[in-house]
């Protein structure tokens, strides 16, 4: 297999439209869900899963709609992050958070990239693959949210580096709905205990919940999975523990369920080969 060099800030215009064309056809498909399930327009985000894509891919999606990017792998995080930034800097965007040991400096050009900043339309990056705790440090500089954290302790090493960083970082906890051994994610049944702790943690927002909808042909064990991510968001809500009034969000549906999940509330959808096409690469 080739190597790809996920850098590359310069695709040709066949592939640039190719793209484009992927991103229109997945928002059509995001509006007509909505208006099936009788939600309001624009209700749904579109998260581009970029796993594999190279710089210049996820800039034609961005000019073609996309305002929310999420990578698997911190090591792409680390790969793309500078190309990204800058590339999107020259579009009117922005990207990652800002680090206040930064933010504090004194120099005209951290002045000057704070105001830019400021001014900048800014593209959500989210970090939505699993997270060891060695390779926190290279996606707290870049990803604004953080969507796999599954366990307590992954979220309070998180929020030690944060706080330590002077940010903070948005934080969706998985819920492994389907129970497949293969897949990541807390039990269901700890969920509101872990969303409520997590709330409570400096450094650290909690935005909400996602999952991985069951690797099966049936749909109603498929939606049972979504109601249920939904019906624990809403226990959380209702509690009015501290730090929970923030959990709205149900980051669930991909290419083959974003419909179903639709309808059943999800709020974000991550929609990889849809938009890009089939991974080439691993």
């Amino acid at each position: 297999m080739d190597h790809k060099d996920l850098a590359n800030e310069v695709i040709d215009a066949a592939r640039a439209q190719e793209i484009a064309d992927g991103v229109h056809r997945v928002l059509d498909r995001i509006a007509a869900a909505e208006a099936a399930a009788g939600r309001d327009a624009g209700s749904v985000r579109l998260l581009a899963a970029t796993k594999t894509r190279d710089v210049g891919e996820i800039l034609a999606a961005i000019d073609a709609g996309i305002r929310m990017i999420g990578e698997n792998r911190p090591q792409e995080v680390a790969v793309k992050s500078s190309g990204l930034a800058k590339r999107l800097g020259e579009r009117g965007f922005s990207l990652g958070v800002v680090d206040a040991s930064v933010a504090q400096s004194p120099s005209a050009d951290a002045a000057g990239a704070s105001a830019a900043n400021a001014a900048a339309t800014h593209i959500p990056f989210h970090l939505i693959g699993q997270l060891q705790s060695n390779k926190i440090g290279k996606v707290l500089p870049v990803v604004d949210t953080i969507e796999s954290v599954d366990s307590i302790e992954l979220a309070e090493k998180i929020a030690r580096r944060a706080t330590m960083r002077g940010i903070t970082v948005g934080v969706l906890l998985e819920v492994n709905e389907s129970g497949e051994e293969s897949k990541s994610g807390c039990a269901p049944s700890h969920a509101i205990d872990l969303a409520k702790r997590i709330g409570a943690m400096g450094g650290l927002e909690l935005h909400g919940l996602m999952t991985i909808g069951a690797h099966v042909d049936d749909e109603r064990t498929i939606r049972a999975g979504f109601a249920h991510l939904r019906r624990t968001r809403d226990q959380i809500l209702a509690s009015g523990a501290e730090g929970t009034s923030g959990c709205t969000e149900l980051s669930m549906g991909m290419t083959h369920d974003l419909a179903y999940a639709i309808e059943e509330g999800s709020t974000i959808v991550r929609v990889g080969t849809a938009i890009f096409g089939e991974r080439a690469f691993i």
